[in-house]
Parts: C-alpha cells; structure tokens; sequence
C-alpha cells in the first residue's frame, strides 16, 4: 500500500463540503430519497434531480437541529452577501426589492469607497432604465429605518405581547383570505386551461386533416400547447398541496414572539440579526413635496410579515401605560 502524506491542515473543510452539510434536510428528523438517478442500467453518470421531484418522508428519525434553525441557515444562504470591488459587504444585500418592478436592489459604493455614501438602486434600472426607475437609497437610510422599526416592534412586543398577538393575528385573517382567494383562482384558471389545450390540440388537428393548416404548422402548434399543458399540470399539484397543508399562523407568530423575548436590547444592527428577523424590504420609488425627499419602505419580518404598529399617538398611550405599571409595580415591591 502507497505512503500517502498527510493534508497540511488535517481539519480543514472544503466549502463544497460546508455547502452540503448545511443543506442537509436530514439533520432535522427527515429522510429524503430520490435525490438523483442514472439515466439507463448502462450508464455509469449520476445525474440530479430538481427538488420537486425529491420524495421528502417528515420525522423518520432524531433530529440533530430543530427546524427552524435549518430553515434560518438557509434563509441566509439563499440571501448570501457578495462584497463589491472594494470588498465592502453590506448586511442588507439581498433583502431589498424594488416595489414597482419587484426586481432586488443592487449594492454599490462611490469611487472612494466611503461607507457612508454606500447606496441600493434598482436592478431593472441598470440593465434597461426604460423598465424602471432608480429607486435610489443610501444604505445609511435604510440602517436607520431598519433600527427604528426593529426597536419599536421589539418594545411592542415586549411591554404589550397580547396587543401585539391579537392585531396581527386580525391582519393574518384578512391577508390570507386574499392569498388563498388568489390561489385558489389560480388553481381554477390552470385548470380551465389544460382542459382549452386538448380542445385546441383536436381543432388543429382537424385542420390539418382538413388541409387548412400544414403538416409543419400543426407539428409547431402541437408542440407548443403540449409544452404549455405539460408546465400547468406539473405546477397544479403544488398548488392543490399549498391549499390543503396551509396551516394556522399562530404557530408562526409565537416563533416570532419568543425570538423577539430573546433579545434583551437592540442597540444596533449586526448581519445576523437582521437575517434573523426580516424576510424583505421593499423600497417605493422618492416622491417630492415642498422640496422635501420622501420615501417609504415596506419591512417584512420573518413568520408574521408587515407588523401592524401602533400610530403614534396611541405609542405614546402604550408608553405612558407601560411607565404607570412599572411605576406602581416598583412601589408594590418596595411596600
């Protein structure tokens, strides 16, 4: 047997093995079968399977992580940052979407790689400025409003947890209804539509038997609606499962709520924490009023989307109530 010398670094790991480690589904209790198959007994070639054709069998076994962990891990894979020319990273990469185009905003620092003029725009933009505007922000803006948000839901949540349940559990109602209603009207129409297909597959058909259309013309009509027919009857089942399996959102909001418990007092910004708590930011294009730049943004947080906060007049009562109760409940501690 051949002397084989030693690796340098006996415990290095490879990124390619990282990669497949954290994507692993059967950390979490799962067994995961028909990854990949061989093309024919004579072929040797391994070849991959998309992940719709994965057959997924839940809790077959202990779980290592818990799930939510895992789906975190690949939440911040799937937004991975990428540095710049200059090397900068910004935590937010990724995370911000245009609102008119839905396109995600491109990071980029100036020519003296300042920081502080670090800026979003519009990925649309840059490859066809006709598509979409700029939607220009700096990053120091969005930091700010990141912050200003997270602290003032994190207090929400804290002081007032049952307020904060009972509100965004009304909102879950109404915005569910809506997405199932338009699920459901996708569903129909996918539908509707394998069933126009094989009607127009037979009137070509008959065209072409007839002489109206040629053979060629009938072949390239064919292909295209079977082609079409084939894309609507694989995606069907994925939305009949979606509306059978949607399940309740408390779930998810309680999740939110004992991470939120969790974090004692948020001072600043760090990449995990904001991969941790926000699904995505969505950036509205500037408008102008009296020579004043305006623009909003839409903050969706992990399991509970947009949070439903209070104005900020009734903040200030929930302030001064929160101050009343720490007040009289020091004063019972000390009588």
């Amino acid at each position: 047997m051949a002397y084989r010398k030693p690796p340098a670094t006996p415990c290095h790991w490879s990124a390619a093995s990282v990669v497949r480690i954290l994507s692993r589904q059967e950390y979490i209790g799962d067994t995961v079968n028909f990854r990949t198959m061989y093309k024919s007994f004579k072929s040797k070639k391994r070849l991959e399977l998309s992940q719709e054709e994965w057959q997924i069998f839940k809790n077959t076994h202990p779980a290592i992580i818990d799930e939510e962990t895992f789906l975190l891990v690949q939440e911040l894979r799937e937004h991975r940052r990428r540095p710049t020319r200059s090397g900068i990273i910004s935590m937010f990469s990724g995370l911000l979407y245009c609102a008119d185009c839905g396109e995600k905003l491109y990071y980029s620092t100036v020519n003296n790689y300042k920081r502080e003029q670090a800026y979003f725009f519009c990925s649309s933009y840059r490859k066809n400025s006709d598509v979409c505007s700029a939607h220009y922000i700096r990053e120091k803006v969005v930091a700010k409003a990141v912050l200003d948000s997270m602290q003032r839901v994190f207090w929400y949540v804290q002081c007032f947890e049952k307020d904060f349940a009972r509100n965004q559990m009304a909102a879950f109602g109404e915005e569910k209804r809506k997405e199932l209603s338009e699920k459901r009207r996708d569903l129909a129409q996918s539908k509707k539509r394998v069933k126009e297909i094989d009607s127009l597959i037979q009137k070509i058909y008959e065209d072409n038997v007839s002489g109206k259309i040629s053979d060629g013309r009938f072949a390239t009509m064919s292909m295209a609606f079977e082609d079409e027919q084939k894309q609507l009857k694989e995606s069907i089942p994925n939305m009949e499962q979606y509306l059978e399996t949607e399940t309740d959102k408390s779930d998810s909001l309680q999740r939110f709520i004992d991470r939120v418990k969790c974090v004692t007092q948020l001072t600043e910004l760090t990449p995990e924490t904001v991969h941790e708590f926000i699904e995505k930011i969505v950036v509205s294009k500037p408008e102008y009023f009296d020579g004043q730049r305006y623009q909003s943004l839409d903050i969706y947080y992990n399991s509970v989307g947009i949070v439903r906060e209070p104005m900020p007049e009734e903040m200030e009562e929930l302030f001064q109530e929160h101050m009343r109760n720490r007040t009289a409940s020091q004063s019972s501690k000390t009588a």
